[in-house]
């Protein structure tokens, strides 16, 4: 998976996830893995960044509204949802915004 989402041209979606960890891993990795798997076969999903240090964040992208609430009620989304809740978030932060332009540069493809 490239470092950065391969993303059409807009409009689409943004889903920003902050997140500041608790202690220890419970678990989180491998269902960090299968959660990122189990988005990428979602209708609507077009890719997704993620970085961690002491904040996390993972930028998830979508064609629209929809799509994002299809991926919030799913049923395997919503126990991994409850584990965060619980066991492995000290506090998080989700935003939704609306990409209207986009624009970069790849030496990689130069």
């Amino acid at each position: 998976m490239p470092l950065l989402a391969q993303t059409p041209v807009p409009p689409y979606y943004a889903v920003i996830f902050s997140s500041v960890r608790t202690e220890g891993d419970h678990g989180y990795a491998d269902m960090a893995d299968r959660m990122v798997a189990l988005a990428a076969q979602q209708a609507g999903f077009l890719g997704i960044e993620s970085a961690r240090e002491t904040l996390g964040i993972t930028v998830s992208y979508w064609t629209d509204l929809a799509a994002i609430a299809a991926w919030k009620a799913d049923v395997d989304h919503l126990a991994a949802q409850r584990l965060g809740h619980s066991q492995w978030y000290s506090a998080f932060k989700t935003r939704i915004a609306k990409v209207e332009r986009d624009y970069g540069m790849d030496k990689a493809q130069q």
